[in-house]
């Protein structure tokens, strides 16, 4: 059997950081780690699971002595500050209330989803939910990241695909993923499409470059266009 692991866990300390970044006495430290835990799942179930859906892929956590600041990585930054910065107001009043913490909120914008492996997951598992065929979905997802200058991509979804009686894996992949390569920067995502006949996973692996060496993403209008082909007169 395969022995598999998480690409993030298996690269933190190594080639990525740590996505809490903070020191404590052993006293405090599981205080702190379940506010984080707080932290986060507020966020997801307030701006992801629900309006404005923000897009919100990553949470990062640092501490002081006294202050806590919080760094929000999403596509739709627009969404979670709100008009005159009255949501992003409102939302650190009640992550303040959550923990009785003084909380910084830092915004950082995504230039481009589809770099993302969370949330590349994520609009795949809202289409699955929509009843989109998922074959047509996966394909879709993998040429527009591709497209957006990814060197690899691999989508593996899980469940009952289609509606069917049994459920199954289906797997597509793109270009390469050197998942053993600790120098290979490899994004994971993990999304959950809750259907009506069941619950279907979605994993995406997406392979960026080495650390150092990542490709810049292909602006829009420099992408090659997918229409028909004009026929030769």
């Amino acid at each position: 059997m395969g022995q598999k692991t998480n690409p993030i866990g298996f690269r933190t300390g190594i080639t990525l950081d740590w996505k809490s970044r903070w020191y404590a006495p052993k006293a405090a430290y599981g205080e702190f780690l379940i506010e984080d835990h707080r932290i986060r799942d507020y966020v997801e179930q307030h701006l992801n699971r629900q309006p404005p859906y923000a897009a919100v892929s990553k949470v990062e956590i640092e501490r002081t002595r006294s202050d806590v600041r919080v760094v929000l990585h999403t596509a739709r930054p627009g969404l979670v500050i709100g008009p005159k910065g009255a949501e992003v107001d409102k939302l650190r009043e009640e992550l303040e209330d959550l923990v009785d913490r003084k909380i910084t909120l830092n915004i950082v914008e995504i230039k481009n989803p589809d770099l993302d492996a969370q949330l590349v997951a994520e609009a795949l598992a809202e289409q699955l939910k929509k009843r989109v065929s998922f074959r047509r979905a996966m394909k879709m997802r993998c040429d527009a990241t591709m497209a957006a200058g990814a060197k690899g991509i691999r989508i593996q979804c899980s469940g009952r695909l289609g509606g069917a009686e049994m459920a199954r894996c289906e797997t597509q992949k793109r270009g390469s993923i050197p998942l053993q390569s600790l120098q290979s920067n490899v994004a994971y995502g993990y999304a959950i499409a809750r259907t009506t006949y069941g619950a279907i996973g979605v994993k995406v692996w997406l392979y960026l470059g080495k650390f150092g060496e990542e490709v810049a993403a292909v602006a829009p209008e420099a992408q090659p266009h997918r229409g028909r082909r004009r026929a030769r007169l």
